[in-house]
């Protein structure tokens, strides 16, 4: 990757919501740059990304796509990233390495709330953004509606770059307001420049004032010009939008089509002349000056017989053939075009490479010679939504699933599995249920391995209302020592929360000290099933009375005499389900509040309160209790209801009784489960 350019090598991402053509917009510049004859699609399954067999399955990208090329004789790596809200996690992580972010939407203002999320990510990490506005050629919308559709999902001030030209209700070419140049568009070629139509000169002036003004909120010589009526010369106004960009101060907005190569090249220029330096990016990112090779990790993948192989991007200094990293060697250097990968000999600052065989490696580490630097910031993985509880198909495959999980896990931080104690389930969870699902056919892709998934069991449980005085012996005759113990116990309902207590008020040698522990562990034993089928929980025990006989007596008879006890009580003490309600802070556009209102009290949920979500102008946080039965499926309805915006998230507050039809049939499938 050796290099005679005076500008380092450059890393742009490509984010956007699903559908809006990110995949097709990389295709396109990757056309424009000569890496590509011509531009594939994700449909027909010819895009140089989203190669692999679950992103084919589905025509749609399903992890990030690398490549790699050279423009007017500078290197770029472009990074496009999935569009599901369910993926969003591969954003995050290359948003770690990029120079500059292109976001990708479409002209329909309905749908610029999808938008807020990822805006709002990368104006909290301070990555300088621009908008492209794609498949302007398909459409009727208004620039302007679009615009402030946009501008609402945005912290930052928008700043249009071009106004189109139409013939008729299509999109043919574009005004560019910095230069004031006029552009028409040609299939498949390089747009022709022509003479400003007069039926946008209104237009482009009201547009370039618009922008200019814009400019002026953060430069104040050119308010000054513009307040004497002064017009600034075109390079004052390229300065300006240079470093309001990298300061992340203003986002850029271009548009066109990328299935069209329409406005590509214009992106592509300002993308050249405007973006970010590595230098710039290491120090927004506070990776500190040094001679010394610093490589930050934002993807790995496990590449079959090729093992583990792990996308990089060196920040500072350079990595050579045979240099240590994280203090092991690199089975190899790799530029990286799509899947394919091609050794070579060095890569110097600012360029992305594929670095093999780095077993200590994770993504999001900062890597140096000697050691891993830095794991990834805690808040830059997402906390999973959705959950599943799975196992082999083949009950002899179970073994074999935790440590090939984790391969699917090393590629994507935002999985991650548990097992659950209260229930035996080994649980998956993630984003929402294609995020799972995909995981599961990488699974089964990768190492053959079925896996059998449903929704998890909820841990319910139950108490008693009443106290309940039990007698208890426990008598065994069967030649040799016998077995005996004989208690009395009084059992009574505790406050919710205060879980089980065990006391004993024995006098005169009843039962003597020695067996006491064992009639608590009866208890405890008989109590991990309830008459309802749940363990019990808020009960104390209390052994007041027993006897015992010298040869007969033992701690395991006494053990059995405790749990007989508490399960002939039990019954007589008004058994009563609990059933675990979570809290939750639901975050939605506040023009979609009344249907989460609605979806929170289908559910059975009890709404706290409202308010405005601070920071998020537009937005809600909408505060309630939800059952944890009814939370499976939540993060879904929220996405429907909200254009895939909403999230939320949630803990577990307390346990509260379940009585009625609701509680029988819980209880009743519980019994058919273990029948």
């Amino acid at each position: 990757m050796t290099r005679n350019h005076p500008m380092p090598p450059r890393a742009a991402l490509i984010a956007g919501p699903y559908s809006s053509g990110k995949t097709s917009l990389l295709e396109a510049i990757l056309v424009e740059a000569g890496a590509l004859n011509r531009r594939g699609t994700v449909t027909d399954g010819t895009s140089l990304g989203d190669a692999s067999i679950e992103a084919r399955a589905h025509a749609m990208s399903t992890e990030m796509n690398v490549a790699s090329t050279e423009y007017l004789e500078e290197r770029w790596t472009f990074i496009d990233v999935p569009g599901s809200v369910e993926l969003h996690q591969e954003m995050l992580s290359a948003m770690n390495v990029a120079d500059i972010a292109v976001v990708v939407c479409e002209p329909e203002p309905d749908k610029a709330v999808a938008l807020a999320p990822m805006l709002r990510a990368m104006d909290e990490a301070g990555l300088p953004h621009l908008l492209f506005i794609n498949k302007m050629d398909q459409t009727r919308a208004s620039v302007r509606e679009t615009m402030a559709a946009l501008q609402a999902a945005s912290t930052r001030p928008l700043v249009l770059r071009e106004v189109p030209i139409r013939d008729g209700e299509a999109v043919n070419g574009h005004v560019d307001l910095v230069s004031e140049r006029a552009f028409s568009w040609q299939e498949g070629q390089a747009s022709k420049l022509i003479t400003l139509p007069e039926t946008v000169q209104d237009r482009e002036s009201e547009a370039r004032n618009d922008m200019l003004e814009s400019l002026a909120d953060f430069d104040d010589t050119l308010l000054e010009k513009l307040l004497e009526d002064a017009i600034p010369n075109t390079d004052e106004v390229y300065a300006n939008l240079t470093k309001d960009l990298a300061e992340n101060l203003i986002v850029p907005v271009f548009f066109g089509s990328a299935t069209h190569g329409n406005g590509i090249r214009r992106l592509m220029k300002a993308l050249r002349h405007e973006a970010p330096s590595p230098e710039e990016t290491a120090k927004r990112l506070g990776i500190e000056k040094t001679p010394d090779a610093r490589v930050r990790i934002f993807k790995t993948v496990h590449a079959g017989h090729a093992g583990k192989l792990s996308y990089g991007r060196v920040m500072r200094g350079k990595v050579a053939d045979g240099d240590n990293l994280a203090g092991a060697r690199p089975a190899g250097i790799n530029r990286v075009f799509g899947a394919n990968l091609d050794r070579v000999p060095v890569a110097e600052t600012g360029d992305v490479a594929g670095f093999g065989k780095l077993e200590d490696a994770a993504t999001g580490d900062l890597l140096g010679p000697d050691k891993v630097l830095s794991g990834a910031a805690p808040d830059a993985v997402i906390s999973p939504l959705y959950s599943l509880a799975i196992r082999a198909e083949s009950r002899s495959d179970d073994v074999k699933l935790p440590a090939n999980l984790q391969k699917i896990m090393d590629e994507d931080p935002s999985l991650s599995t548990r097992h659950d104690d209260t229930t035996g389930e080994y649980v998956l969870l993630g984003q929402g249920e294609m995020h799972l699902k995909l995981a599961l056919e990488k699974l089964q892709n990768r190492s053959g391995l079925g896996v059998l998934s449903t929704t998890p069991k909820v841990a319910y449980r139950e108490t008693i209302r009443k106290a309940v005085s039990k007698h208890a012996r426990h008598k065994k005759q069967s030649g040799g020592h016998g077995e005996f113990a004989d208690v009395h116990i009084d059992v009574k309902p505790l406050g919710r929360g205060e879980g089980f207590q065990f006391a004993d008020t024995i006098h005169g040698g009843a039962v003597p000290k020695q067996y006491i522990p064992a009639v608590e562990a009866g208890a405890r034993e008989a109590l991990e099933t309830g008459p309802l089928g749940f363990p019990v929980v808020d009960v104390s025990v209390t052994l007041t009375d027993g006897q015992f006989h010298a040869v007969d007596s033992s701690e395991m008879a006494f053990r059995k005499a405790g749990g007989q006890a508490i399960r002939e009580a039990l019954p007589e003490a008004g058994p009563v389900l609990l059933e675990p309600i979570n809290s939750a802070t639901i975050s939605i556009p506040n023009a979609y509040t009344a249907r989460i209102q609605r979806i929170i009290t289908s559910h059975r949920g009890q709404i706290l309160g409202f308010d405005a979500k601070d920071g998020w102008e537009g937005w809600d946080e909408v505060s309630c209790q939800l059952p944890a039965a009814e939370m499976h499926m939540l993060i879904v309805e929220i996405r429907s209801a909200t254009q895939g915006a909403g999230t939320f998230a949630s803990d577990f507050d307390h346990l509260q009784e379940l009585t009625g039809k609701d509680a029988d049939k819980v209880v009743e499938a519980h019994a058919q489960a273990a029948d």
